[in-house]
């Protein structure tokens, strides 16, 4: 009885011991890589820049491998140069620090200080090529990068290949009244910014009979409209329709209402890999 309550004493301490050992990372894989899945070609659409409170409790002073970071109150008139870096499905699926998921495929970053959420223009100084990215996480811990920009921003950059880049950065600061500032630039309205000289309203749907839709593509496969599709509607949280004529599916926006509006998508569109946009006029 004795030898069989030891073994048994012997038996529970090596579980404990076991279960009480350190804990493994919440990432699943130790070293970060591009994909290492079958994925379709990122969109590599700019995030779209807008006025967004910034959350407070990202604003509070916090503490990585024995070094306290002081975020930024605000990031309006920010500019900075130095080296970035890239993460991708090492980080692929968890939460960033502003609670939200990563995604590699879209157009995020990670930096120390910035307010959470930022947008931010960065800048290859070594090919000129930009990207438009929102900043919702903390990185890179490393003293020699300022900013870890997500996968899809590192192939609009271009240097996805190798390991960093030297890029410029410019905050693209709005204010509640959506008014501008890029950088260290003087601050401007957003028809200013946006490059819209005509912001005057066109006819409602309730006081005319035409409404305006922006043609995008014109495809073969349905199921490729449906994807650009959703990812238009969601990004510029419009409606979007996939009329077939002639055998050739037309991804179009709309219908719209606005002029402001639609010049501003058409602008976005033109500078997000779709320059071949235009607009289509059709009775209610």
């Amino acid at each position: 009885m004795i030898r069989q309550f030891s073994y048994y004493l012997i038996f529970l301490v090596i579980t404990l011991a076991g279960c009480q050992s350190a804990p493994e990372s919440r990432y699943t894989l130790k070293q970060d890589s591009a994909p290492a899945f079958a994925h379709d070609t990122p969109a590599m659409i700019d995030a779209v820049p807008k006025y967004e409170p910034y959350r407070t409790f990202n604003s509070r002073p916090y503490e990585v491998l024995g070094k306290r970071y002081y975020p930024m109150q605000t990031g309006k008139g920010y500019e900075e140069e130095g080296y970035a870096s890239w993460y991708g499905q090492k980080f692929h699926g968890h939460l960033t620090s502003n609670g939200e998921t990563y995604n590699m495929f879209a157009m995020t970053a990670a930096h120390k200080t910035l307010p959470l959420p930022s947008y931010v223009r960065v800048t290859n100084l070594s090919n000129g090529k930009q990207a438009i990215v929102r900043v919702n996480d903390r990185g890179p811990f490393h003293d020699n990068r300022i900013i870890d920009l997500s996968y899809a921003a590192a192939i609009k950059l271009d240097y996805h290949n190798h390991g960093t880049a030297k890029v410029k950065l410019e905050v693209i600061h709005f204010d509640e009244e959506n008014n501008v500032t890029v950088g260290k630039q003087p601050t401007v309205t957003y028809a200013e910014y946006a490059g819209l000289t005509d912001p005057e309203p066109a006819a409602s749907a309730s006081s005319g009979s035409t409404a305006t839709y922006i043609q995008v593509a014109a495809l073969s496969d349905i199921e490729r409209a449906r994807s650009i599709s959703s990812v238009l509607s969601s990004l510029y949280q419009v409606p979007t329709e996939i009329p077939m004529v002639n055998n050739v599916y037309k991804l179009r926006l709309g219908p719209l209402h606005d002029r402001f509006q639609v010049k501003m998508l058409l602008h976005e569109l033109k500078n997000n890999g779709y320059p071949g946009a235009y607009t289509v006029q059709e009775t209610l």
